[in-house]
Order: structure tokens, then sequence, then C-alpha cells
């Protein structure tokens, strides 16, 4: 018994199947009288165990002998995409087949996440000399510029939020850490006025200048960090005119509350008039009576927010919490460096989904379509988040090693 506890990681498997579960009940609630979201969903959860299964039985060394050409295949397909796949919702970023279809970002992720662990575990490799880092950052950068080519923002987004924790984990430096992080400080400036915009500059300034290792790196990145805040306007010129309008709701909720801002106006009603207990397994007013459009993708949040109160919300928080404790404390105790920055990569991108889609439901973030892992319908971010956990229970049962 005490060998089976030491190689199966008995919390990732609990959590996922658990949320998973939970999933499939809130997916029912919202979609039995409209839609065959439901089976659909259960056959993806069929295929997503098998895929965590697989992740969890290949040998670690192989994953990492193979992280490479996988990259090298995922990124092929996001460019075949950008000329033959389907355009959904203003974004050409899937591939369909009759009424099925699979988006490739799904798995860009977990493909970017092990070729960066692969490359920065390779011996001769260091996180210190300027070569190696921008091979790791260019690793990252293909395929986001690939994906907002597309364009998907919260994508996008979500690989910017990864990169970050890994780089710490790999052991860059403040001045490193700081230069990924203030462009994403001046783009936010950027969104919300001119004022801002320039207050983050100097801000960012001030930083770079204290923390600078020589004048010369300190140029370079002041002068990323000014360009990428330039170039928001024309980002935001080349977004889908629903993603504008996302942006535009989340600076003012108020200012359109029946066409922009509706959904984030009705998730918080949802998850407001749930109370301690919630309304009850299929009573739910805003998700029975259809309030909220298509709320069993990005608003899954407000189902069990709503028909089981702040407990049912405080379990679902409590499930991914067990998973990410457990993922970093996998990375932490890991002898295999490959395992260890895979498994912060991997509890990066579902820590990044997570505080992302909750803080949608909840109107503290906008709105930029980002599905919550395990719950959110989708057939291609179901399967990924299994495959997800899998690899972290690969990597605990292979921590010692």
């Amino acid at each position: 018994m005490n060998s089976f506890k030491e190689y199966f990681d008995l919390r990732i498997f609990i959590a996922a199947l658990a949320l998973v579960g939970i999933g499939l009940l809130s997916i029912y609630s919202a979609t039995f009288d409209i839609n065959n979201s439901f089976p659909r969903q259960a056959i993806f959860a069929g295929v997503g165990f098998v895929a965590m299964i697989a992740s969890f039985v290949i040998p670690l060394k192989t994953i990492q002998r193979l992280a490479g050409a996988f990259y090298v295949f995922i990124i092929a397909v996001l460019v075949f995409v950008l000329i033959v796949g389907a355009t959904k919702k203003g974004a050409k970023s899937w591939f369909a087949v009759g009424t099925l279809g699979g988006q490739p970002s799904e798995f860009a992720k977990i493909a970017t996440v092990m070729a960066l662990a692969a490359w920065f575990s390779r011996p001769e490799v260091s996180i210190a000399r300027l070569k190696d880092f921008l091979v790791g950052v260019g690793i990252f950068l293909l395929p986001m510029g690939l994906i907002l080519a597309q364009p998907d923002l919260g994508t996008t987004i979500v690989f910017f939020g990864t990169l970050l924790p890994m780089l710490y984990w790999i052991g860059a430096s403040n001045f490193i850490l700081v230069s990924v992080l203030l462009p994403i400080l001046v783009a936010a400036g950027a969104l919300f006025g001119t004022g801002e915009f320039l207050v983050a500059v100097a801000l960012s300034a001030l930083v770079l200048y204290l923390l600078r290792s020589n004048n010369f790196a300190a140029a370079i990145a002041f002068g990323v960090t000014i360009a990428i805040g330039l170039s928001v306007q024309i980002v935001y010129d080349r977004l889908a005119p629903y993603q504008q309008r996302r942006i535009a709701t989340f600076l003012d909720p108020n200012a359109d509350p029946l066409g922009a801002g509706y959904n984030v106006l009705q998730s918080k009603i949802a998850i407001g008039s749930g109370g301690l207990f919630g309304k009850g397994y299929l009573h739910g007013t805003q998700t029975q009576l259809n309030y909220i459009p298509e709320q069993w993708t990005d608003f899954i949040f407000c189902v069990p927010g709503e028909e089981f109160g702040f407990l049912g919300g405080v379990l679902v928080l409590g499930l991914f919490a067990l998973m990410l404790f457990s993922a970093l404390r996998t990375a932490g105790q890991s002898r295999n460096r490959f395992g260890s920055i895979l498994a912060v990569g991997i509890a990066s991108v579902l820590a990044v989904h997570i505080l992302i889609n909750v803080g949608m439901a909840m109107a503290i973030l906008p709105v930029i379509g980002i599905p919550l892992p395990f719950l959110s319908y989708g057939g291609s971010a179901l399967v990924a988040d299994m495959m997800m956990a899998g690899l972290l229970m690969n990597v605990y049962a292979h921590r010692k090693e």
C-alpha cells in the first residue's frame, strides 16, 4: 500500500475526476433542455480519461525526449489552422469536420511548457546566458504570435501568465522577471488611457534603472517595454469587434447592460443569488431560464455558484487549490529537473485559467474567452486538461529519480 501511495498521486487523480464530475453536472443543468452538449462532453471526458492515463504511464524520460518533436508538430498545426481553419467567434483557431471541431491552441500550451522544460533541463543550457535565455523566450513567443494572429487574445494572455513563474522557477534574475512583467503593466496602462500609460512608463523606467545589471540591458528592456505599450492600439484594432466590446465592458460593465455587459451582470446575479447553500440542483433561476447565453462554456462557474451557493463555489475552488498545491509540492520534491519545471508550467497554465475565468464570472477581470479547467464545455480543452493532470501524476511517480 505504501509503495502505491509513493507512486500514485491520489490527490491529483481525485481532484481531476471530481472537477470533471462537477463540470458534467453543471453542463447538464445548463443545457438539458437546450442542446446535446452533455452527452458530447461525457464522451470527451472518456477520451480525456484515456489521455490522462496515457500521459501518466508513458516514461517521463520518453516524454522529455519527444518534447521537441511534439512542439514542432504543434507549431506546424498552428500554421496550418491559420490557412485552412474554421472561423468561430471571429478567431480562425478551429479545425472543423462536420459538427466536430478541435482547437490546437489548447494542446499548444502543453507542448510549449514541455519544450521549455526540456530546453532548460539540458545540462549545457543556463538561463544566465543571454543566448540560452533568448531561445527559451523564443519557444514561448513563436506559438504566442501564431495564436495572436488568429486572433485569440485570451490564450495569448495564458502564455504570458505561464512564462513568468516558469522563468522564476528555472532561476531567472529579478531583472529578467521584471523585464517580462513590465511590458504587461505598460500595455494594461495603455488600455486605460494616456495618463495611465505615462505613469506605467515612468514606473518601468525607475524599476529597470534600480535593478539594472548594465545600462545596455536596461535600455534594451525599456525599449521593448515602450514598443509593446505603443503597439497596444495596433493589437486592439486587430481584435474582433466582440473582443473589443469585452474590453470596453470590463472598463465599464454598466455602459451596455443589455449588450456586451449582459453576461457579466447576469453572472454576478447568479452567483450572488445562490446564497450560502444555493437554490438546489436544476433549480437555479439564471441557469434554468437561460439568462446567461452559453453559460456552459466561459461562465460555467456561475452554475454551481447559483445552484450550490457559496459552499459549492468553495468546493470547486478547494479542489483547484488541492490540485495546484499538489503540483507545486511535486515540483519542489522532484529530483528530475525536467519534471520539476514541467510541473510548475502545468500548475501555471491551470492557475492562470482559474484566476481569469473566475475573475470573469465575478466581473473582476475582462471577459476574454478563457474556459474553466475540467468544467467548461469543450472537447479540446477537457482532453488537454486531463492530459496535464496525467503529466502531473507522471512527475509525481518519478520525482525521486
